[in-house]
């Protein structure tokens, strides 16, 4: 059973879908009983970083969210804002975010004689930068779908799982032990996305 985490602000439907292609029951909740018998956690986002994380505040989530990655530690997987959300700040808003993984959200920021569009949006390539069970047996072709204004900035480098270029590498998958994140979008991601949820629900 995936417990996905809904703090009203997430693709809950696209990401459900996905998992029901690959066999897998889920649980859609924001119930802090149901969170807190979860096995393996969700955690998806689209939106600004504060309003997350008073979202979670609201519902009373974020020491439960906590407590079952650092102290139970299941697995849990950010996607998109929600890996963003696993970090200590973001320049996208003032308030903490939950430090599971040590580092900051940063936005793209990029020189005249390169000047990308913000939000980077479409299908990117990624680079592998270690091995890992989310990634494994991910082709070296992956393409994965993103949309977003700001990246994960890794204070150490150890928690890299993968990179993208948009203007410059950023990072774009990282894993601490359990607590895993994507900043890319694998629910509308099609094969590639269904096989990293696959390589998360059975790996881990």
């Amino acid at each position: 059973m995936i417990t996905i985490i809904d703090y009203r602000m997430g693709n809950l439907g696209s990401i459900t879908n996905m998992l029901n292609k690959i066999g897998v029951e889920c649980l859609v909740t924001n119930n802090i009983t149901e969170v807190e018998r979860a096995e393996k956690l969700i955690l998806p986002g689209v939106g600004s970083f504060d309003n997350a994380i008073n979202n979670l505040n609201q519902l009373n989530l974020i020491e439960v969210i906590k407590h079952k990655a650092i102290n139970e530690k299941i697995p849990i997987l950010g996607i998109c804002l929600g890996m963003q959300l696993l970090s200590e700040k973001s320049e996208e808003g003032s308030l903490p975010g939950l430090s599971l993984i040590h580092g900051e959200v940063k936005k793209f920021k990029f020189s005249e004689l390169n000047a990308l569009k913000i939000p980077h949006m479409g299908w990117n390539l990624v680079n592998k930068v270690q091995s890992n069970p989310l990634i494994d047996n991910l082709p070296s072709d992956s393409r994965f779908y993103f949309v977003h204004s700001y990246h994960f900035v890794c204070y150490n480098k150890s928690d890299i799982l993968l990179t993208t270029n948009y203007g410059y590498e950023f990072v774009s998958a990282i894993a601490k032990s359990n607590i895993l994140g994507v900043q890319f979008h694998p629910e509308k991601s099609h094969r590639f996305g269904l096989q990293l949820l696959k390589n998360f629900v059975e790996q881990y």
